[in-house]
């Protein structure tokens, strides 16, 4: 075992480094490759925006926008689509609501036809606070339409990842990709198993690298990394405990409840009220990684050899 911020021995001397040795047939997987769209259109606008999203984005259609509202709160949803031909003017406030309760969310409005009522439609949109409006009466509009939901909301992912990987500094390659797949899959993969699936190494062995280095274990890290990104989440305000719970695939309330007081002998309210994101992720780079950084600048996670053998 080696004590934290000592210089390890007996790295790869002499060894040229090579990107890890992952199934050659293979990438790392981020996700499903498919973003998810809450959508409130007409009937005829339905099937169109079906057709536009095909291998880009999954859409879920609802009547209303609170009914589009719900679906943001159950799950997670990249971007909101509104059009301009069936949004109720009753439903203007439920707009303004999903706009700043949801700000990291895009809420777009969509138009495939000019009319009068459109046009005053767009202007109470726009009142509301939506800023983005896409016109699909032109052929260019649906590729348009694919640039602007065709973006992950990644925000969390960034701020995040941004200071760890500063703090890790020259890492080597593959241990900044390890940090990079965890931080961007944790919200939907709570257990080492999935996360090692994922970057295609046994979980056994990326356990036993860690532990042979001296750092955290992997599940330490993935569990205080899902705490960040339900930091974030309550950043926004607008989501509840519950919300929050089942946004990061946790079983219930009670299941998230369970894991904040094993992570820190709190409750979960008391961690909302207490850990406002940047405090949150400032105590994590204290704790897990400054503790670690020249252990972290010659650690291989997902090359075979380096880190397999007794130190």
């Amino acid at each position: 075992m080696v004590a934290p911020g000592r210089k390890v021995a007996g790295r790869l001397t002499g060894s040229v480094y090579r990107p890890p040795l992952l199934n050659r047939s293979a990438r790392v997987v981020y996700g499903t490759g498919t973003l998810t769209v809450a959508a409130v259109l007409t009937p005829g606008e339905r099937q169109r925006v079906d057709a536009a999203g095909n291998g880009v984005f999954d859409v879920v259609h609802r009547d209303s926008v609170p009914d589009a509202v719900r679906v943001v709160r159950e799950r997670s949803v990249d971007a909101v689509l509104v059009s301009v031909h069936c949004c109720e003017p009753a439903q203007i406030g439920a707009v303004g609501r999903l706009v700043r309760d949801f700000p990291g969310i895009p809420t777009v409005a969509l138009l495939s036809q000019h009319n009068a009522g459109a046009t005053e439609m767009l202007l109470r949109l726009g009142a509301s606070g939506v800023r983005q409006v896409v016109d699909v009466t032109a052929p260019a509009g649906w590729s348009r339409l694919r640039q602007v939901v065709g973006q992950p909301a990644s925000r969390a992912v960034s701020r995040i990842q941004g200071p760890i990987l500063e703090a890790v500094g020259e890492a080597p390659p593959d241990a900044r990709l390890f940090i990079e797949v965890m931080v961007r899959l944790a919200p939907e993969i709570p257990t080492v198993r999935r996360l090692a699936d994922r970057v295609h190494v046994r979980p056994s062995t990326l356990m036993s690298r860690f532990s042979r280095a001296g750092l955290p274990s992997p599940k330490n890290y993935l569990a205080a990394v899902r705490l960040l990104h339900a930091a974030h989440l309550f950043e926004a305000g607008g989501l509840s405990v519950a919300d929050v719970s089942y946004r990061l695939d946790y079983s219930s309330p009670q299941s998230f409840g369970r894991h904040v007081r094993t992570m820190l002998g709190i409750t979960s309210s008391e961690f909302r009220q207490r850990f406002p994101f940047p405090l949150a992720l400032e105590r994590f780079v204290a704790l897990m990684v400054m503790p670690y950084q020249k252990i972290w600048r010659e650690f291989h996670p997902l090359v075979a050899g380096g880190w397999d053998t007794e130190r």
